[in-house]
């Protein structure tokens, strides 16, 4: 039987007493801006027009991904197209131009990064928005599956550095207008499935002015201009194939306006649930029955609205334990006035935590997009990092107290309390942009975690992370009976000071984006750990003992 809430947080004080001097005397990282260095030159190309086209305002994704093979990740950006100004009827974007082609950068190895598009064959098709990353055909390679208006494509990697579209036989390219998207192994059959979320009924017909009629005062439209829409289940087949089960599902019976999308096991029973952030509506839960249905929680878990019952602008989500409880939380930014929202899992239940997290207060005039939860300076607590800027590229003129580029926000986790530690973090942080997606991920394989941050209409910008000193541990999993990615695999780790934490394999969260799937553990002082302990979505758990630190510790899931 779980235990009450109250009786888990006691159980964890003793543990925070020997972590309190360890947090405090922490050294914070110095994120240096290296996108120079690195060669990369991406612009994330939003087209904009005096239409004000709903779509220009919201690109891009970035995937943060090894798809050669090498061990060192790669990173593959989407983009948008040329839309004419006004869009003639029936036509759609243009990616003819190189300036709007997607992009793949391989990792050399040295903090540089080659173009390697053409050769890959990932130009792109339609006006891009996000992307996925798994191996959905269990062969041992990561594909691509890129999210956008009207249509979405599917990437099988040849392993050979090679991509081929196989989206017509595959039976995934959707329709509307999709965004943050998934792969995911839902009925635990050991095959990835493909979650998509989609934004809103919009496309260039139906196009209205919203705002003043002044120059320079008409504004992109608020989404409760446009009706929700319904998100896109496919089931993997197993043979190269996908079913659209959005009905079946029961997903179909739940439309939102779905910006950003994550998964984790809220109530532990060992199946999967999907949350998606909606702009302007409701926020989601689909709970998994187990049964190959889900059903929508969201207003019974708590987490639907904020402490006040208002909708606010969901856009990037993760869905991680922060508090090291054992219990995944949730963590939704939004729009400047509406202040950032985080749920504190109390046993299978939300409770709003915002306010006595400190997030609210920090949070207030920003504007947020790409977020995770990351353990940014190894000390065992995840951090929360947010990268901004507003959706409305004129709102200084009616708001002159907010701003469209911002720089990015890092929240540092002390004990399940929150601080604004970003003007402590070196250059990276001033930085003002509007951003949008971003990609989590060691990228030097150091043990510290950098980022990538797509940028709407100027260059993506690459943090890396300089270090504290502090011991970590990467953990990447194989599955055998699970899928090959060992996508959601759930691990806790007990440190030799007898702490805990909890991780999940995932790509998933943030905004449009993808991260590093190998789960990154910070350990503080601590040389080793004393236990790590996977639960596998085969059923099968897994214990390993005694593990020294900083290591990229490689585990296969036992074939028996």
């Amino acid at each position: 039987m779980r235990n009450p809430a109250w009786k888990r947080r006691l159980s964890g004080l003793a543990g925070l007493g020997a972590l309190m001097i360890l947090a405090d005397e922490t050294r914070l990282p110095v994120f240096l801006d290296v996108t120079r260095s690195t060669g990369i030159r991406f612009r994330g190309e939003s087209s904009p027009t005096s239409q004000k086209y709903l779509v220009e305002s919201m690109i891009g994704g970035v995937a943060m991904f090894d798809y050669d093979g090498d061990g060192r990740l790669d990173l593959f950006f989407v983009n948008g197209g040329r839309i004419l100004d006004p869009m003639p009827k029936g036509a759609l974007p243009d990616k003819s131009d190189p300036k709007y082609w997607d992009r793949l950068f391989r990792n050399n190895g040295d903090g540089t990064f080659t173009d390697v598009t053409l050769k890959a064959g990932l130009k792109g098709k339609h006006y891009g928005m996000g992307v996925a990353v798994g191996d959905y055909d269990n062969d041992g390679d990561a594909d691509l599956y890129v999210t956008g208006f009207p249509l979405n494509v599917l990437y099988r990697n040849n392993g050979d550095g090679t991509f081929t579209d196989v989206t017509e036989q595959a039976g995934v390219a959707g329709g509307n207008w999709s965004t943050s998207t998934c792969f995911v192994d839902y009925d635990n059959d050991g095959w990835l499935d493909l979650i998509v979320a989609r934004y809103m009924d919009w496309s260039f017909e139906n196009n209205i002015w919203c705002g003043g009629r002044e120059p320079g005062r008409r504004s992109y439209c608020h989404p409760d201009e446009f009706p929700a829409i319904h998100h896109l289940v496919y089931r993997n087949n197993a043979d190269g194939t996908f079913k659209d089960v959005s009905e079946a599902t029961g997903f179909a019976k739940a439309p939102g306006k779905g910006l950003g999308i994550a998964f984790n096991d809220f109530d532990r029973d060992g199946w999967l649930d999907i949350l998606v952030a909606n702009d302007a509506t409701a926020q989601q839960m689909f709970h998994n029955k187990g049964d190959g249905t889900f059903e929508e929680v969201g207003l019974a878990l708590g987490i639907a609205y904020d402490e006040d019952g208002r909708a606010f602008a969901g856009m990037g989500a993760d869905f991680q334990d922060y508090d090291n409880d054992g219990w995944p939380d949730i963590f939704l930014n939004a729009l400047a006035r509406q202040h950032y929202s985080l749920y504190r899992n109390e046993g299978g239940s939300f409770l709003y935590h915002s306010g006595p997290s400190g997030i609210q207060a920090i949070t207030k005039l920003h504007s947020g997009w790409g977020a995770r939860l990351m353990d940014f300076d190894n000390d065992g607590w995840k951090d929360v990092f947010v990268a901004q800027g507003h959706v409305m590229d004129n709102i200084e003129l009616t708001e002159p107290e907010l701003k469209y580029l911002e720089p990015p926000l890092m929240m540092r986790n002390v004990r399940g309390k929150f601080e604004d530690v970003s003007d402590r973090l070196g250059e990276g942080f001033r930085v003002e942009t509007a951003s949008r997606g971003v990609a989590f991920g060691d990228l030097d394989n150091d043990g510290f975690l950098d980022a990538v941050i797509y940028c709407k209409d100027c260059e993506a910008v690459v943090l890396r992370n300089g270090g504290n000193g502090n011991h970590w541990l990467l953990v990447d999993t194989e599955g055998t009976r699970s899928n090959r990615d060992g996508i959601g695999a759930r691990i806790r780790l007990v440190a030799e000071d007898g702490t805990e934490q909890h991780g999940i394999v995932t790509t998933t969260g943030s905004y449009c984006s993808a991260n590093d799937k190998r789960v990154h553990f910070g350990l503080g002082k601590a040389a080793r750990a004393r236990l790590l302990e996977i639960h596998w979505p085969s059923g099968k758990v897994q214990k390993l003992e005694n593990i020294e630190a900083n290591q990229i510790l490689r585990v296969r899931e036992p074939a028996d």
